[in-house]
């Protein structure tokens, strides 16, 4: 280490402007909206890599059968073994795919009159019991608010208490390059 003066104050500089930039960045990393954040974004990543995977699969399947203008037999069977290639180790995908189908061979006949009378009379079965899960939705929204809120003042909590263990932390340091830098000066001064 050398024993000059501008030498030590540009230590002490670069001390401090490290300290500052390791409060900021501890700070950033235990605010409550930045954790929050995170956390939306993690889910938000997850969320889009189950839909582009899912979406991949339907999409490579429909484009498969779109290309059955000239040999449709030739691609409903390719379509078919695309779809089953692609959704290997998917499930959810061939659920979707086979509900869309469904979906379609369904609109495309027309229900009876018993089959509207059976949807009307399971429609009034059913009634209530979407009732009953609509309230004990609510119900289960009221009794997971009281703990919502408390983790989230545990969180805040122990942010505050970190913040100020960083600021005192950091005060102790500077405090000590401080002495530190005094003691070099009172050193320099008395070998000059």
């Amino acid at each position: 280490m050398s024993d000059s003066p501008e030498a030590i104050r540009a230590n002490i500089d670069r001390t401090r402007e490290e300290l500052g930039l390791d409060v900021d960045a501890l700070a950033d990393k235990v605010t409550p909206s930045k954790i929050a954040q995170r956390q939306t974004d993690k889910m938000m990543g997850r969320f889009g890599s189950l839909r582009d995977r899912v979406m991949g699969a339907a999409d490579d399947a429909g484009s498969s059968v779109q290309g059955a203008g000239s040999g449709a037999v030739s691609s409903v069977s390719d379509a078919g073994r695309t779809a089953v290639s692609k959704a290997q180790g998917n499930p959810l995908a061939v659920g979707l795919v086979a509900f869309g189908v469904g979906l379609v061979v369904a609109s495309l006949i027309p229900a009876s009159q018993k089959e509207k009378d059976a949807a009307g009379a399971i429609k009034e079965q059913a009634q209530p019991l979407m009732d009953q899960a609509s309230g004990a939705v609510k119900e289960m929204g009221e009794h997971l608010k009281e703990p919502a809120q408390e983790a989230v003042a545990a969180v805040k909590d122990s942010a505050t208490g970190a913040a100020s263990t960083v600021k005192e932390e950091a005060t102790s340091s500077a405090d000590t390059v401080t002495e530190r830098a005094r003691e070099a000066r009172d050193t320099v001064g008395d070998s000059a």
